[in-house]
């Protein structure tokens, strides 16, 4: 069995991370703390650091340096507990397309020693009338739900979001949102990354903005709005008279979300 958490004790504790591709700096000594029971947004331009930061925190990737303690538990002595503990949807997430949903995640329960029934999760990401429909038939919100069902069954205590609703029409992005949402309200943690302003003023309890590897700002996303003033920002933007998460990204780094 897996040693229980304490839940008084951050889910995610990052200290002093470091990483390096070459002469290319992708995190440099960055600092960041999740609490228990909190969604907490990653943000930044492409090329910020974050998909490595979280990969790290993820164990798919290797620090130069630095620590990093997940649920109390550290990749290196305690990695078989943490495949147990942690949720993980890729930003693209590739799935058998021969195989059923049912099939699927009958698979993806196998791994692990405390999952959920696999019916349960079905109804639970609204995929009951697709259970025996090949994976390959499925439109881009249902293997979203999918991809998220996968990293549900496995009972996590910590879930990674890595762009979920990336390319959904809005019908589907919110029906994302009220499973996270869900999620959440068990009493469990998720760390998500999103391009969508929105989409992380309505999840999220706090946001890190992440640029050059480094946090640049941390709080609520009210607490970031608030603190941004918008007569600095170019054209047409000094006319408006309250600012947006968005504001303050492009206030804060310069550049537009999907700055390439």
């Amino acid at each position: 069995m897996v040693t229980p958490f304490d839940n008084s004790a951050p889910a995610l504790r990052v200290e002093g991370l470091r990483k390096a591709y070459d002469d290319v700096v992708a995190v440099d000594g960055l600092n960041l703390q999740v609490l228990t029971g909190e969604c907490f947004g990653l943000l930044g331009p492409n090329g910020a650091g974050k998909t490595t930061t979280i990969e790290i925190c993820e164990g798919l990737l290797t620090a130069d340096s630095g620590s990093v303690e997940v649920l109390g538990r550290h990749w290196e002595s305690d990695a078989r507990d943490l495949r147990e503990l942690l949720g993980i949807q890729l930003q693209d997430t590739q799935l058998s397309e021969k195989l059923t949903v049912d099939e699927t995640l009958t698979l993806f329960q196998s791994f692990y020693r405390d999952a959920r029934d696999v019916g349960e999760v079905i109804d639970h990401v609204d995929l009951s009338e697709k259970r025996y429909s090949r994976v390959g038939g499925l439109s881009g919100g249902q293997k979203q739900r999918l991809a998220v069902a996968c990293a549900l069954v496995g009972n996590p205590q910590l879930l990674f979001l890595d762009e979920p609703t990336t390319g959904l029409d809005p019908v589907s992005r919110r029906q994302l949102w009220e499973l996270i949402s869900q999620f959440q309200a068990e009493g469990r943690t998720i760390v998500l990354t999103t391009h969508y302003m929105e989409e992380a003023e309505r999840l999220c309890d706090r946001v890190a903005i992440v640029d050059h590897g480094h946090v640049i700002a941390l709080g609520t996303p009210q607490e970031l709005i608030d603190a941004v003033d918008v007569s600095h920002l170019p054209p047409p933007e000094p006319r408006k008279t309250s600012a947006t998460l968005e504001d303050v990204f492009v206030s804060l780094t310069g550049r537009t979300l999907r700055d390439e």
